[in-house]
């Protein structure tokens, strides 16, 4: 299978650069692949599609402000994007410079002095010598990380609206876009009909973007983020499946948590790394139906949709949406769709 067979024509009036007025007045395309059907909705209408039982997995991580700006010895401009936060004082992260700094090498950071101890692959491993957190380094100096495909600076507003209303875990450098479309009115009202909820950990990194850069998607190497999928969520998929209810991954991120966790063939509890690289002919063991946005194209995001939904079915989706004037990426609207395989039951 190709990249090229996940490509689509966008217009790039469709490109959402900021955030609706409301989180959950976006739109919601809802894709039956198994009836080849496409319903055009609201967000807030997912309240009618979901039933008493039904469990909704979120990803609870928190997008960090990972950009940063500074200065070498010799005064030469930097940016920083964080990748990773290793402990309270060290980080991985990409450099954007004239020329790369050397190990050993002094920088400034968000006014904080810091060394480069090395590089691991693309990404530099940097110490700040100040007694503070790296986060507090972040949250005093650091910029929301916008896509780069949003084309514009960072506002007060995306530190709100770039994050969901449940993030937790600081650790992001991307929002788990799927969740944007939540408010706090709408989780109430699913609360009280007895829809179920769940939260693992995935802390997107900046890799979600890289393109895909080989013609066989079979070659192409996953990047790999940290994934925190703990027991009681374990437990709670197992009892909804025991039920006959549906496990519903609210964004590509929560998928690909469930699914690292459910290599064995049964779902457990996973605390660690994971490259998973989810494509057409992969079985899905965990996840019976999905909430996601529109992604880029030739992207390993559009591939995991696929794999879901079926690749003709998706990109016929896509085709509607591009047709219909739906927002596309981060700051964009959504789609609702079953898992494309007829009876799915997790084994």
């Amino acid at each position: 299978m190709k990249t090229s067979d996940f490509s689509f024509e966008l217009p790039d009036n469709l490109i959402a650069r900021y955030p609706m007025a409301e989180r959950s007045a976006s739109r919601l395309l809802v894709f039956d692949p198994q009836a080849n059907q496409i319903d055009d909705r609201i967000f807030r209408d997912i309240e009618s599609m979901l039933e008493p039982g039904d469990l909704l997995v979120f990803n609870n991580t928190r997008v960090i402000p990972a950009r940063l700006f500074g200065e070498k010895a010799s005064g030469g401009k930097l940016e920083a994007l964080i990748e990773r936060v290793l402990n309270e004082h060290e980080v991985l992260t990409h450099l954007r410079s004239s020329r790369s700094p050397k190990p050993g090498q002094e920088i400034v950071l968000g006014g904080e002095p810091a060394t480069v101890i090395g590089r691991e692959g693309a990404l530099f491993h940097l110490k700040f010598s100040s007694d503070k957190p790296v986060l507090d380094i972040l949250e005093a100096a650091g910029h929301m990380p916008l896509p780069p495909y949003m084309e514009r600076e960072d506002s007060e507003e995306d530190k709100e609206r770039y994050q969901t209303v449940y993030a937790e875990k600081p650790g992001a450098v991307a929002a788990p876009t799927a969740g944007l479309h939540f408010d706090d009115p709408l989780l109430e009202r699913l609360k009280e009909k007895g829809v179920n909820f769940a939260f693992v950990t995935l802390h997107v990194g900046a890799g979600t973007f890289q393109p895909v850069k080989v013609d066989n998607i079979q070659e192409h190497h996953m990047h790999s983020e940290y994934i925190e999928v703990p027991e009681n969520v374990v437990e709670a998929v197992k009892a909804t499946r025991a039920a006959g209810k549906r496990v519903i991954a609210v964004g590509t991120t929560s998928v690909r948590s469930l699914e690292s966790a459910s290599q064995s063939g049964t779902i457990e509890m996973f605390q660690g790394d994971s490259d998973i690289f989810i494509y057409p002919g992969y079985e899905f063991r965990s996840v019976d139906a999905m909430i996601t946005n529109f992604h880029l194209p030739e992207s390993t995001l559009i591939m995991l949709v696929s794999a879901f939904a079926g690749r003709d079915g998706t990109l016929a989706a896509y085709e509607h949406a591009v047709s219909n004037s739906y927002r596309f990426y981060s700051y964009g609207d959504a789609m609702f769709m079953p898992c494309r395989l007829s009876g799915h039951n997790g084994s």
